[in-house]
């Protein structure tokens, strides 16, 4: 990867696109250590301390998850607090949406020009969840205290300004994104992503030395420990790097048709499947569902004892009750995803009005029946894998009671699968770029 951006950055059109990333990223950060006005950073950070805890509630809450992906900037309110998870949401509500009402799904078919039309949808859905995100971000700073205006028109004019400060943020952050795929290198959300990520890691070299220190300090089990979690962090690693890859190919053969005088087909390929169909949407799903308990523990303690206290209990992060069904929700969402992107029924049709046959299966209806036991069992073997990583860093926490892990494994797949496809994109530009063409 790094030959790759050596080789990328000695091209002036492809060093100008890098240059305008780095640019934008560099803006990003800026943005989120800007704080919006009317706010007590002292009540701040005391309020927000509990999400870089790795053994409180807050840790494993939905707000600790917009930390992450914000790098940060939730915690300290800034105007980039929201991150692109609206923006998320708004894509995957869209990509429901295709599916679920057939105007949209027509329009989905329409090409470029539905294309355009959907993503404008998905802006101004954007807008609307920002706009309740940062409501609800309001909201919970006003009761922990943090709004410095408390009451009368004052309390009226922050509540406007912090809000709208937040919903400008999540629209300038779909606008970077859209700037770095016009202009720059790689998908723009998926690189906000990753460098709103990466800004996180700091906190996790902090933590490993923390531990370090403490096995100095005389509890010698961390000797073994912190260099187990480094191994383990780049097994993983290799491990997502060689899935992102992995597909099944399933043969295809065309047959020979002629059209004039020209004779069309005959050759051999083959229609590829990947392993990792849903990607790491399934751990979203399962990890925004099972943070619901934690989240509203937030604002609201019950007594000691009590039976929604034992409920919470039960799903904290680091319980096994939460850890079994993290693992099976993901399996789940895992198949729902890949039901409602991929249909047999209609890869099927395709193949047969382009001539194409798989050997030994007869076209149509037995075709979509193979595909649909090959994508059962590919999907399978893709959420065991997603729900294997996503859990590691609970289990390890678990066992060693550590918390250097807690950037979890959709943090982990979110840095490798955007390293990757950036890689794959610089490559595929240079080729292009190099590629001389049969007159020369």
């Amino acid at each position: 990867m790094f030959k790759t951006i050596r080789n990328a950055w000695g091209i002036p059109d492809l060093r100008k696109k890098i240059i305008f990333t780095i640019l934008i990223v560099i803006a990003f950060r800026v943005g989120s250590v800007i704080p919006v006005p009317f706010l007590d950073m002292d009540a701040l950070s005391a309020a927000m301390a509990g999400l870089s805890d790795v053994n409180s509630a807050a840790s494993t809450s939905a707000l600790a998850y917009l930390n992450t992906l914000s790098g940060g900037a939730f915690s300290n309110a800034t105007i980039f607090a929201m991150g692109v998870t609206p923006y998320i949401n708004a894509s995957i509500i869209m990509q429901l949406l295709t599916v679920a009402i057939p105007p949209l799904e027509r329009l989905a078919k329409e090409g470029e020009a539905g294309r355009k039309k959907i993503a404008t949808i998905t802006r101004y859905a954007t807008v609307i969840l920002g706009l309740i995100q940062g409501t609800a971000y309001y909201f919970y700073l006003y009761g922990n205290n943090i709004v410095t205006y408390r009451e009368g028109f004052s309390l009226w004019f922050a509540a406007i300004v912090i809000i709208l400060a937040f919903t400008a943020g999540t629209a300038v952050m779909m606008w970077f994104g859209e700037q770095i795929n016009e202009k720059g290198i790689g998908n723009g959300i998926s690189i906000l992503l990753f460098a709103g990520i990466i800004a996180r890691l700091p906190y996790t070299v902090d933590l490993l030395i923390k531990y370090w220190g403490q096995a100095l300090a005389g509890a010698t089990g961390y000797f073994f420990y912190v260099p187990l979690w480094v191994v383990l962090f780049l097994v993983v690693v290799w491990v997502i790097t060689f899935m992102q890859d992995s597909e099944r190919r399933i043969p295809i053969q065309y047959a020979k048709r002629v059209v004039g005088r020209k004779m069309y087909g005959g050759q051999s390929s083959h229609l590829p499947i990947k392993v990792g169909l849903g990607g790491v949407l399934p751990i979203i799903f399962a990890s925004s569902i099972l943070s619901i308990p934690s989240t509203i523990q937030m604002f609201w303690q019950p007594e000691s004892g009590s039976f929604m206290s034992g409920v919470f209990a039960a799903f904290s992060v680091n319980g096994w009750l939460y850890i079994s069904l993290y693992f099976v929700l993901i399996i789940m969402f895992g198949y729902f995803y890949t039901a409602i992107q991929y249909n047999p029924i209609e890869m099927a049709n395709n193949l047969k009005q382009n001539n194409g046959t798989i050997p030994g299966i007869r076209p149509g209806a037995s075709t979509a029946e193979f595909i649909k036991k090959i994508l059962s069992r590919i999907t399978l073997i893709g959420c065991l894998f997603l729900a294997f990583i996503a859990i590691i860093p609970s289990i390890y926490s678990n066992l060693t009671n550590m918390g250097a892990m807690s950037m979890g494994g959709t943090s982990i797949i979110i840095i490798v699968g955007v390293a990757l496809e950036t890689s794959k994109q610089m490559e595929s530009q240079m080729m292009m770029r190099h590629y001389k063409g049969f007159l020369d």
